[in-house]
């Protein structure tokens, strides 16, 4: 049978160990370090999640293969959006594009956050539907393009309007005929 050894003779039996002068071994003050260390890294890191904006829900729109997702800067979390912002929202430089072959279904997809409040597609800022609380809707591609649903020219600015009475969310797509 082997015996180790236990207690103060276990720690001064490890290479590289030094007992320290109150009973302790250099060993624990290195553990001591490290778990000041991780305690540090943690706290720094819950400060560093709690300073960030929660990120606004998605939009997409899919057509055939392709397909263009947004957030958007027109939201304020549940509560109404100003006019003047959302009229600052459909001037944006940033609002993303895709290409559509008139002859192709157009598919809308929305996170159930913006389901949940009820959602509106908008036309050049006139409602093309109604409001729903589906996450998925599509329309014939040919509609973006029609002069009858108030098109002009080869593209149209099409928007995703959350909520029923009040907009408290807006995201803003390019449609481009393609053909």
């Amino acid at each position: 049978m082997t015996s180790l050894p236990r207690g103060r003779a276990a720690i001064e039996s490890v290479p590289g160990s030094v007992p320290g002068s109150n009973g302790s071994s250099g060993f624990s003050a290195a553990r001591r370090r490290r778990a000041v260390a991780v305690v540090g890294a943690v706290s720094a890191g819950l400060l560093t999640l709690s300073a960030c904006d929660k990120p606004t829900p998605l939009a997409t729109i899919t057509v055939g293969d392709n397909s263009v997702s947004s957030e958007t800067d027109c939201y304020n979390d549940g509560k109404e959006v100003k006019a003047e912002d959302l009229a600052k929202c459909l001037k944006s430089k940033d609002i993303k594009s895709i290409k559509v072959d008139p002859d192709e279904t157009v598919r809308f997809g929305v996170d159930p956050d913006i389901a949940e409040k009820g959602w509106t597609i908008l036309m050049n800022g006139q409602p093309l539907t109604d409001s729903s609380k589906k996450t998925y809707r599509t329309i014939p591609g040919s509609v973006f393009f029609n002069a009858q649903y108030g098109a002009s020219g080869n593209s149209t600015l099409v928007s995703i309007k959350e909520g029923d009475t009040t907009v408290s969310g807006l995201w803003s797509f390019t449609l481009k005929k393609d053909s």
